[in-house]
C-alpha cells in the first residue's frame, strides 16, 4: 500500500514538472493558447524585468485553461514554444475581447541577445476608426521552433484569450471580423435612428432609453474589439481606465432605465421601485472609483453589478409575464438569449466551449437578435396598450348605454319624487322661515341680554363710583350752609349798624360777632367746600359720559373716534370692579382718530378687560398681577394689545373661545356670548383679533383695526 501511494505521488509530481507542449502552427490554423501550450509566471506588482524571466525556475504549469490575471494592476508572463509549419516567415499573435494595458513579446535571438516586440499601434487618425486586435507579428522562419515569453498587463481581473494564427488565416479572419462588425454597426445605427424617431413621434421615454442602451452596447463591443483605439494614441490608460469602464457602466444604467419604463415598474409596488433604484445606484458606484484612479475596483463592481442586474431582470421579467403582462414575453426571450450568450462567452474563456468565430462573435449575434426582439416587444407593448384601450372603450360604451337606460328610468322616478318633495319643501320652507325669524329675534335678544348682563355686573360698581363723589358733595353742603348762615347773620348786623351808625353798643356787638365767627376762616372754608363740590360733580360727569358712550352700541353710522379715550373711559367704568392687587398699566401711543362705531368698540374693550379681571380673580394666589394695555400706530391700521397675568386658556379651549355660548367660567358665571360679540364687532370693522395664551401664565389678545373703514 505504501509503495502504491509513493508511485502515485511521483506520478503527480512528474505531471507538474512536465513541460508544456509545443504549439505547432499550420496553414489556415488559429490556435488558442490553452493550458497544454504554456507555462505561466504571475507578476502581481508588474515589476519583473525581462532579464529576470529567461530560464526562471518559477514558471509552472497553469491551473486554468486560459491565462488569467487574478490581481488588480498585475501582469502575467507566459512561456510558449512555437513551431512554424506554414509557408510564411511570421506568426501573428493576437488578443481580442479583453482589456489589455500592455502586450509584449520577448525571445532570445540567434545572437543570444534578448529581443523585444510590442503590440502594434495603428497611427492616430481622428477621421478614421481603425481596428486594433492587440497583435504582434512574430518573425519565425518556416519549419523553425522558438521559445517566446509573452508579458500581458491589465488593470482588470480578466481571462486573456491569446491566439496564434497562420498569416493566411489571420488576414481572412480580420476580413471576416470587420465584415461582421461592420454589419453590427450598421444595424446599430439603423435601430438607434429608428427608435429615436419613434421617441420624438410618440413621446414615450422608453424609446429614448432603448436608443441609449443600443448605443452603449455597441460602444462596449466595438471598444472591446479594438475599433477606434487609434484615437487614444499613446494614451492606452485613458481608454482602459476611464473610457471602457464608463461605457460598461452606461450599458448597465441604460438597460435598468429602459426596463424600468418598459415593464412599468413604477406601477408594480414600492418594493420593486426601491430595488430598481438600488440597482441603479450600485451601477453608478464604479464612477467614483474611476474618478479616484482605482479602475480595477470599478471593473470588479461592474462585474458584480452585471451579474446581479442580469439575474434580477430575468426573474422580474418572468414574474410579470406569468402575472399576465404580455409585453414581457418578448423581453424575456431577448434578455434570456443575451444572457445565454454571456454565459457562453464565460465558458469559452474557461476553455469549456470551443474558441471559434461563432463563439467569438456570439455576443454580437445575440445583440442583433436582441435588438429585433426588443423592438418587437416595444411594438407589442403599443398593441397591448391599444388593445387595453379598445377594451376599455368598449366597456365604457356598454356602461354608458346602461347608464343612459338607468338615467332615463331614474329621471322618471326622480321627477315624480321631485314633485312630491316640492310640496314638502314648500311647507318646510314656511316652517324654516318662521324658525329663522324666531332665531334672529332670539339672537338680537341674547345680544341685548349680554349687554344688559354686562351693565348689570357693572351696576353696583358704577353706583359706588357715582356715590363717592355725591357723598362728598352731600357732606360739604351742610358745613357750607352753616358758613353761609353765619355770614348772613353778620351781614344783617352790618345792615342794622348802617341804620344806627351812632349806636356804640351795636357797633361793639358787630365787632364782637365778627371776631367770634372768624371771617377769614369762614372765607377759606367756603372756597374749600366749593372746590370739593366741584370735583365731585366733575367725577360724576366723567362716569356719566363713559356710560353714555357704552350705551350707544346700536349706532348704525361710522364716526371718528379716539381709541385711547375709549380705553380710558372703559377703565373709568370698570374702576370699582378692579381689585387693589391688580395693577392697570395703560401704555398708549399717540393715535389718530379712526372711523368706527364708538359704542361697539367700547363694548369690545369692556368685555376683553372684564375677562382679564375675571381671569386674574380666578387664581388661587395673587402676586404681581397686572393688566397691560398698549396701543400702537401703523401705516394702515392701529393695534390694541391687552395682556394679563390670569389663569390662561388651554389649547383646546383656545379654538372655541369665539363660539357662541362657549365659556370657560363656572356654571352661572357667564353666558358665553361676550367674546362671540367681540368677534362679530371686530369682523364688522374689517379688523382682526388674535389670541396668545399659556395656561398658568396669562393671555394676550391683539386687536387690529383699519384706519380708513368705509
Amino acid at each position: 500500500m505504501k509503495k502504491l501511494f509513493l508511485v502515485l505521488m511521483l506520478l503527480s509530481f512528474a505531471v507538474q514538472l512536465r513541460a508544456a507542449d509545443t504549439l505547432t502552427v499550420r496553414e489556415n490554423d488559429a490556435i488558442l493558447i490553452s493550458k497544454k501550450f504554456y507555462e505561466e509566471l504571475e507578476d502581481p506588482k508588474a515589476l519583473l524585468q525581462a532579464r529576470e524571466i529567461i530560464n526562471n525556475p518559477r514558471f509552472h504549469q497553469p491551473d486554468d485553461e486560459l491565462p488569467e490575471i487574478k490581481y488588480d494592476e498585475a501582469a502575467i508572463w507566459l512561456k510558449v514554444k512555437i513551431r512554424n509549419k506554414t509557408a510564411q516567415p511570421f506568426i501573428p499573435i493576437t488578443i481580442s475581447g479583453s482589456v489589455i494595458d500592455e502586450f509584449d513579446l520577448y525571445f532570445v535571438g540567434t545572437s543570444k541577445r534578448l529581443l523585444h516586440l510590442k503590440s502594434s499601434n495603428p497611427k492616430f487618425n481622428s477621421n478614421q476608426l481603425q481596428s486594433n486586435l492587440t497583435n504582434i507579428n512574430f518573425a519565425l522562419l518556416p519549419d523553425s521552433t522558438r521559445t517566446i515569453y509573452l508579458r500581458i498587463k491589465s488593470s482588470a481581473n480578466t481571462v486573456i484569450p491569446v491566439q496564434v494564427h497562420s498569416a493566411t488565416y489571420f488576414l481572412q479572419s480580420i476580413s471576416t471580423q470587420n465584415l461582421i462588425l461592420g454589419a453590427f454597426i450598421g444595424m446599430v445605427l439603423v435601430m438607434a435612428a429608428y427608435h429615436l424617431l419613434l421617441f420624438f413621434t410618440v413621446k414615450d421615454i422608453s424609446y429614448f432609453y432603448y436608443t441609449l442602451y443600443i448605443i452603449s452596447l455597441a460602444l462596449t463591443q466595438i471598444l472591446l474589439r479594438g475599433v477606434g483605439t487609434n484615437l487614444f494614441q499613446n494614451n492606452q490608460q485613458l481608454l482602459n481606465d476611464i473610457v471602457q469602464p464608463i461605457t460598461r457602466m452606461m450599458l448597465g444604467i441604460t438597460i435598468i432605465l429602459f426596463v424600468y419604463e418598459f415593464l412599468q415598474i413604477k406601477n408594480r409596488g414600492k418594493t420593486l421601485q426601491v430595488y430598481f433604484k438600488g440597482m441603479f445606484i450600485f451601477y453608478c458606484l464604479p464612477l467614483l472609483f474611476v474618478i479616484t484612479g482605482l479602475p480595477h475596483i470599478a471593473y470588479n463592481i461592474i462585474s458584480v453589478s452585471a451579474l446581479m442586474v442580469s439575474v434580477s431582470l430575468l426573474v422580474i421579467g418572468g414574474s410579470l409575464y406569468f402575472k399576465g403582462y404580455t409585453p414581457a414575453k418578448y423581453f424575456m426571450l431577448a434578455w434570456t438569449l443575451f444572457f445565454v450568450s454571456i454565459i457562453v462567452t464565460v465558458l469559452r474563456n474557461q476553455g469549456l466551449v470551443p474558441y471559434n468565430n461563432f463563439t467569438l462573435n456570439i455576443v454580437l449575434y445575440s445583440s442583433a437578435i436582441e435588438f429585433v426582439l426588443f423592438s418587437v416587444a416595444l411594438a407589442d407593448r403599443i398593441n397591448f396598450y391599444r388593445q387595453q384601450h379598445n377594451q376599455a372603450q368598449s366597456a365604457a360604451l356598454a356602461i354608458a348605454l346602461e347608464n343612459e337606460r338607468l338615467i332615463t328610468e331614474q329621471n322618471l322616478i326622480l321627477e315624480r319624487k321631485v314633485n312630491e318633495r316640492t310640496v314638502e319643501l314648500i311647507e318646510s320652507n314656511k316652517t324654516l322661515q318662521v324658525s329663522l325669524e324666531n332665531l334672529q329675534a332670539t339672537q338680537s335678544q341674547l345680544i341685548a341680554t349680554e349687554k344688559m348682563a354686562s351693565l348689570g355686573q357693572l351696576t353696583a360698581g358704577i353706583a359706588h363710583e357715582i356715590n363717592n363723589p355725591i357723598n362728598f358733595v352731600s357732606a360739604n353742603v351742610q358745613p357750607l350752609r352753616l358758613d353761609f348762615l353765619e355770614v348772613f347773620d353778620l351781614i344783617e348786623k352790618y345792615i342794622a349798624f348802617e341804620h344806627e351808625p351812632d349806636n356804640g353798643a351795636l357797633k361793639d356787638e358787630v365787632n364782637r360777632y365778627r371776631q367770634q365767627i372768624d371771617v377769614d376762616y369762614i372765607k377759606q372754608e367756603i372756597l374749600t367746600l366749593l372746590e370739593g363740590i366741584e370735583e365731585g360733580a366733575l367725577r360724576t360727569k366723567e362716569i356719566v359720559d363713559s356710560l353714555r358712550t357704552f350705551s350707544r352700541t346700536d349706532e348704525q353710522s361710522l364716526k371718528a373716534a379716539d381709541i385711547n379715550k375709549a380705553i380710558l373711559s372703559t377703565l373709568v367704568i370698570l374702576r370699582s370692579a378692579i381689585p387693589a392687587y391688580i395693577s392697570i398699566q395703560p401704555v398708549l401711543d399717540k393715535l389718530p382718530l379712526i372711523n368706527c362705531y364708538p359704542g361697539k368698540i367700547s363694548q369690545v374693550f369692556i368685555n376683553l378687560i372684564s375677562n382679564s379681571i375675571d381671569a386674574i380673580k380666578a387664581k388661587d394666589t395673587h402676586e404681581n398681577e397686572f393688566i397691560l394695555i398698549t396701543t400702537s400706530d401703523y401705516e394702515k391700521e392701529i393695534e390694541i394689545r391687552i395682556k394679563d397675568t390670569g389663569t390662561g386658556i388651554s389649547p383646546e379651549a383656545k379654538h372655541r373661545i369665539f363660539d357662541p355660548f362657549y365659556t370657560t367660567k363656572e356654571v352661572g358665571e357667564g353666558t358665553g356670548l361676550g367674546l362671540s360679540i367681540v368677534f362679530g364687532i371686530i369682523e364688522k370693522h374689517q379688523g382682526h383679533i388674535e389670541v396668545e395664551s399659556e395656561p398658568g401664565v396669562g393671555t394676550t389678545i391683539t386687536v387690529r383695526l383699519p384706519k380708513n373703514l368705509n
